[in-house]
């Protein structure tokens, strides 16, 4: 099963938690306020195989994971195909303004099923 850490700026991330279950992978969602400058931490505790940042800008918490972790990264996206693209590519943690949605969660998830053989 697919890991996947969802880490919002604002403590949200419920509705692409629910996408990534439906799609059979496990959510990991950070709780509070700031919740996207922790998403590198968490990954590493949970041993998580992706990771979803959001946050006005979308890169805040991917640029930190990758800094701090090393994590291939991708940010500033607003668009579901702009993270399919960027997991093809090889991008483990993807950095995305605020879209709390469940099928950027279920089709991210999905993705990295198919390219992975997960």
């Amino acid at each position: 099963m697919i890991k996947v850490v969802i880490a919002d700026r604002m403590g949200k991330g419920q509705k692409v938690a629910a996408g990534v279950e439906a799609a059979g992978g496990v959510a990991v969602v950070v709780p509070g306020m700031g919740a996207d400058m922790r998403l590198g931490d968490v990954m590493q505790k949970e041993q998580a195989d992706m990771g979803i940042s959001f946050c006005g800008s979308g890169g805040a918490g991917a640029i930190t994971a990758n800094t701090k972790y090393g994590y291939p990264e991708r940010h500033g996206m607003r668009s579901i195909q702009e993270g399919i693209t960027a997991i093809e590519e090889g991008k483990t943690v993807l950095g995305f303004g605020f879209m709390d949605k469940e099928e950027l969660g279920k089709r991210l998830t999905e993705t990295f099923q198919k390219k992975y053989a997960k």
